[in-house]
C-alpha cells in the first residue's frame, strides 16, 4: 500500500517506558515514520499539559493530537501555548458518577479535569506529577458541580482486578470507563474515547481507514485497537492485558523490548 498514513500512539506503556523515559530506538522510530510522510500523533488519557512535553521530546508536529482519552482534541497552531489550542471538547457532569464511586470505595481518591486541563482532587493526594503542574484540592463536594472531560479514581487499597469487578458491579451508565494501573479508574463523556477523536481526526485528514495504524497496551485503547483493526492496523504492546491483546490485530514486543518502534522502524 502507498500512500500516508495516519499513526496514532498511546503514550505510556508503549512511548515511554514506565519510568518515564524515551528510548533513542524510538525516538529514531518516531522520526523515520515522520520522515516516509505519515502523520503520526499521540493519543492519551494523559491532559494536554502532560502531553505536548512529550510530543516535544519526539519532535513531533501532528496537525492534531488527542488528549484526555477523547474528551480534548488539540490543533495545530503556532500562535498558542506550545504550538497548539483545543479543537474539540466533550465535557459531562460528574455528579452522578462520583457520588456512585463515593457510595461503593472507602478512602478513594478523586480528581476531576476541567476543559482547561485543571485538576481538581479530593480524598488524599495522588502520585507525584500524575495530574500534571496544575491542580488543587478540594472537598469532595466542590467536585459535583463542576463541568469534567474526565474524572479519575484512584482506590490504592485494591488491586486492578479487584477494582474491575467493584467497577462492573456499579453498573456505571452514561459515561465510559475504563481501568488502569493500580486501581486507577479514567471515566469519560458517554461515547467519548481515543476511536471517537481519531475518526474525527481521520476525516479532517481524509486519510482512508486502510491506512490507520494505532498501537497502545492499556485497557483506554481497547476501543482505538478495534477501530484501527476493522481495516487497517491495531497493535497491541507484549504486555498489555489478554483483553487488549484480543481486540488488536497484531502483536509487537513489549515496551521494554521497545516494541512500538519495532512497528514504525518497519514501515516503508
Amino acid at each position: 500500500m502507498s500512500g500516508r498514513m495516519l499513526i496514532a500512539l498511546d503514550v505510556d506503556g508503549t512511548v515511554l517506558h514506565e519510568d518515564g523515559t524515551i528510548s533513542d530506538a524510538m525516538l529514531e522510530a518516531a522520526q523515520h515514520a515522520r520522515g516516509l510522510g505519515h502523520e503520526v500523533t499521540l493519543a492519551t488519557g494523559r491532559s494536554p499539559s502532560m502531553t505536548l512535553p512529550v510530543l516535544e521530546r519526539l519532535g513531533l508536529t501532528p496537525e492534531y493530537v488527542v488528549c484526555s482519552n477523547g474528551a480534548v482534541t488539540l490543533r495545530r497552531d503556532e500562535d498558542a501555548t506550545m504550538g497548539y489550542r483545543r479543537d474539540h471538547v466533550e465535557t459531562f457532569s460528574p455528579r452522578t458518577v462520583l457520588e456512585t464511586i463515593n457510595g461503593h470505595l472507602d478512602n478513594a481518591r478523586f480528581a476531576v479535569e476541567d476543559e482547561e486541563g485543571i485538576y481538581r482532587y479530593a480524598g488524599g493526594r495522588f502520585p507525584d506529577g500524575s495530574l500534571g503542574a496544575t491542580s488543587t484540592r478540594v472537598e469532595f463536594d466542590e467536585l459535583l458541580d463542576l463541568e469534567a472531560t474526565r474524572v479519575v479514581v484512584l482506590s490504592p487499597e485494591h488491586d486492578t482486578e479487584e477494582f474491575l469487578g467493584i467497577v462492573e458491579r456499579m453498573g456505571l451508565h452514561r459515561v465510559s470507563y475504563n481501568v488502569g494501573w493500580t486501581a486507577w479508574l479514567d471515566i469519560a463523556p458517554d461515547g467519548v474515547n481515543k476511536a471517537t477523536a481519531l475518526e474525527r481526526v481521520r476525516q479532517a485528514l481524509d486519510i482512508p481507514r486502510s491506512r490507520l495504524l494505532a498501537i497502545g497496551d492499556g485497557r483506554n485503547d481497547i476501543d482505538m485497537l478495534t477501530w484501527a483493526s476493522e481495516e487497517g492496523r491495531g497493535v497491541a504492546m507484549g504486555q498489555a492485558p489478554p483483553e487488549v491483546r484480543e481486540v488488536a490485530r497484531e502483536l509487537t514486543g513489549t515496551d521494554l523490548d521497545d516494541g512500538a518502534a519495532t512497528v514504525l522502524r518497519a514501515l516503508g
